[in-house]
């Protein structure tokens, strides 16, 4: 399941993506028209500048703007910087290198095709589609 966090960070980059402004998009203004609490857009937008996502730039006529064009962001790579790998068990994540049971795991291949049905449907899709 995608949290919030991932589902509003999608939000956040759509919204300022819409605006299609150079100019700097106040948060206080994301928050008003996405009915999210500010106080949480905080905690996402430091993630998504961290990421180089966002740039922000605070004072008069600060907030936050997009670092790409909405086409060279996609959906796959927003969610996974939110929520980590997309990967249904921990051995297509990345976080078991060596599985023991690989040779002889006969539900592997159905994790598989599940697993590269999600990641070319999430990567396959950009910002831009979704506006």
């Amino acid at each position: 399941m995608i949290s919030t966090k991932g589902r509003y960070a999608l939000r956040v980059l759509l919204d300022i993506a819409m605006q299609h402004s150079d100019n700097y998009i106040p948060l206080k203004d994301v928050a008003e028209r996405q009915e999210i609490s500010k106080k949480y857009l905080e905690i996402i937008v430091k993630d998504l500048v961290e990421q180089k996502l966002l740039v922000g730039t605070s004072g008069k006529g600060g907030g936050y703007k997009l670092t790409r064009k909405p086409e060279d962001y996609s959906i796959g790579e927003i969610i996974e910087l939110m929520e980590g790998s997309l990967s249904p068990v921990a051995c297509l994540s990345g976080a078991i290198t060596d599985c023991p049971r690989q040779k002889k795991c006969h539900t592997l291949p159905l994790w598989q095709e599940y697993d590269k049905m999600v990641h070319d449907f999430f990567y396959g899709k950009k910002l831009s589609d979704i506006m």
